[in-house]
């Protein structure tokens, strides 16, 4: 099944295309899809920034659109940066201010989330969703050269998300959970 993924990022959809293509889908950007449109994001929740992404693209082509927003949720920051992770600072400067407003947080008290929520829109333009959550804590470093994103400053155990193989944080992440989740609600017609 052909499905649109609302995102031209390049490590978005290959994590999405390494995830779903095993389960049968062919995921492709809306760039191939010919939808030349980025929709603001101005939701204030993981949902309504998903669902905005996915009518956005949806209403454009009415083929089956499939889109996400996620985000790191510190504790010690009340859940900052949240739904606003990619907003957070300049490009280049998200982690350093994260680590930043952490200096002198005890390791304990460094927990944290990524957060995952997909929006899916079948061919009937009904609005499904999932929500899928990795655990851990934020280091006090840039550590390892995989990933993206807050993924450097992310410890998933004694590893950051940029130390892991694409392969096992593929098994492990937010987004990982998330498209499980929707794989089995397809699976199960649950749409």
């Amino acid at each position: 099944m052909k499905i649109i993924l609302t995102s031209n990022n390049k490590n978005k959809l290959r994590e999405f295309r390494e995830i779903l293509e095993p389960a049968g889908f062919e995921v492709i950007s809306q760039a191939e899809a010919g939808a030349d449109i980025e929709a603001e994001e101005n939701g204030e929740t993981f949902e309504e920034n998903a669902l905005i992404k996915a009518r956005a693209v949806y209403d454009m082509l009415g083929l089956p659109v499939i889109s996400d927003d996620s985000g790191l949720e510190v504790d010690a920051l009340g859940g900052a940066p949240g739904v606003r992770s990619a907003r957070y600072a300049e490009v280049g400067h998200r982690r350093e201010r994260v680590l930043r407003e952490l200096t002198g947080v005890p390791e304990e008290k460094r927990t944290a989330r990524f957060v995952c929520v997909i929006c899916y829109i079948d061919g009937e333009g009904k609005e499904h969703f999932v929500r899928g959550e990795c655990e851990g804590k934020i280091g006090y470093e840039n550590r390892g050269e995989n990933g993206f994103g807050y993924d450097p400053i992310f410890m998933y155990g004694d590893k950051s998300f940029a130390e892991i193989s694409s392969e096992e944080k593929n098994r492990v992440s937010h987004r990982a959970a998330a498209l499980e989740k929707f794989r089995k609600m397809f699976e199960g017609n649950d749409l």
